[in-house]
């Protein structure tokens, strides 16, 4: 049966109305109010808006294709199939809608008093921890919101979004309790490392050997391991861009009452956290020879002592550790095809965060301030963080040195943007005048 005059007139209405309401999702740029030193930086920026422009534009080409169908099939299609195109197409365009929310929460914050500059710092921190000396992959724009939660996330750029499409930009959730304190790093720097990680296709790289290991009787305790690579292999990341930070972060994080702690879920891709920090501490050791990892890990057991835990429960506890030296040497001997015959600790610039080098660079700094603010993001922060394990930096001028320090960051982002976007504008003028 053709369709009615009246169901074609209702669905063109209803088709048109998503134009209108498309029509109305405007650039970012126009609409979100915020400090130049708040603002995304410009790749960012630019990745985003590209992106979602062309979203618009695609849904824009189905709704009209959609009433172009609909205007000329009104002699041969039933209303049931018009109206299960547009249900379809309705589908996509809320799709579409949910990527610019996703997007929206991340810029909106940046109007945030004082949270809007140091998630703009945090941005810089972000990128120089996902930067790597020896060019082995091109980086993306990593943008930084706050959220409820001890945890921390990513959404990385390349994956598959909601409404369709890749993700133009790696967006990292942190959470808000953990502002401000050298403790984010560790929740920052692991969410950066899931990115690199993926850049080096380090999982896949490292699955083989894991499942090599899978032999004899502690063959349970590797097929944990393989599990949980992903996340381990972040953990290795934040150590070697953080140092103890990134420990004595974790710590902060799984901190939690004693059930949670020893709960060995093999399901979850998170390692049970009671092992995860003993894990942290003997990964710190192989990178870091120093005493203080002995001290944490000794900490961490007198917080959560094992005893009293299901006999079956113990053993696979014990069988992890078991294996544990043999996990740490594969991970800072791992040579990937990415890294072009480095190894993991070599690419990341682990020689450049040793506890003794950190603890005299925060002598040095004390002294004179400016070297500091000079000095890459994630070395500062590896260097507070080792100074708040030595005792010699207390939580609250830290925290007001790390509020200065986002701002810095931020501030300077800006104004190198704004002088090389003269430079660029300088001369193509001249070239033109030409």
């Amino acid at each position: 049966m053709a369709i009615a005059p009246y169901a074609s007139w209702m669905l063109a209405q209803e088709a048109r109305a998503l134009l209108a309401r498309l029509a109305r999702v405007r650039p970012f740029a126009l609409i979100e109010p915020m400090v130049p030193a708040a603002a995304l930086l410009p790749q960012a920026q630019s990745a985003i808006e590209g992106h979602l422009a062309a979203g618009r534009r695609e849904l824009g080409a189905l709704v009209r294709s959609y009433l172009a169908w609909l205007d000329g099939a009104a002699s041969s299609a039933s209303a049931a199939e018009a109206q299960r195109r547009f249900t379809f197409l309705r589908l996509r365009f809320n799709a579409a809608l949910t990527q610019f929310d996703l997007f929206n929460e991340v810029i909106t914050q940046r109007s945030e008093n004082e949270n809007g500059v140091w998630l703009s710092g945090l941005d810089v921190v972000a990128a120089d921890a996902l930067a790597l000396a020896g060019g082995y992959y091109t980086a993306p724009p990593v943008v930084c919101y706050l959220d409820r939660g001890p945890g921390a996330a990513i959404r990385r750029a390349r994956t598959r979004l909601p409404g369709g499409g890749e993700n133009p930009v790696a967006i990292v959730r942190v959470p808000r309790e953990r502002m401000v304190g050298s403790g984010i790093a560790s929740s920052l720097v692991h969410e950066v490392g899931h990115q690199g990680a993926a850049l080096l296709d380090l999982v896949n790289s490292l699955r083989p050997l894991l499942q090599a290991m899978q032999h004899g009787g502690d063959d349970g305790a590797w097929r944990l391991w393989e599990r949980w690579i992903s996340e381990i292999v972040a953990d290795f990341w934040s150590l070697a861009r953080v140092g103890v930070t990134a420990t004595l972060g974790l710590i902060g994080v799984v901190s939690l009452p004693r059930p949670f702690v020893f709960r060995l879920n093999a399901d979850d891709p998170h390692p049970v956290p009671w092992i995860r920090v003993k894990l942290s501490c003997a990964m710190g050791r192989e990178l870091y020879p120093h005493r203080q990892w002995d001290r944490i890990e000794r900490l961490w057991e007198s917080y959560y002592p094992p005893a009293g835990l299901a006999p079956a429960l113990l053993a696979q506890l014990s069988a992890l550790q078991a294996s544990m030296p043999a996990l740490v040497r594969l991970l800072a001997r791992h040579r990937p095809a990415a890294l072009r015959g480095s190894s993991l600790p070599q690419a990341l610039g682990v020689a450049a965060r040793q506890p003794e080098r950190l603890s005299r660079l925060f002598g040095l700094w004390q002294r004179a301030p400016a070297r500091m603010y000079r000095a890459a993001p994630s070395l500062v922060f590896a260097v507070l963080g080792q100074a708040r394990a030595d005792g010699t930096l207390e939580p609250e001028p830290e925290a007001a040195l790390l509020g200065r320090l986002l701002t810095h960051w931020a501030l300077r982002s800006t104004l190198d943007t704004a002088v090389l976007c003269g430079a660029l504008t300088g001369r193509r003028g001249a070239a033109e005048a030409a």
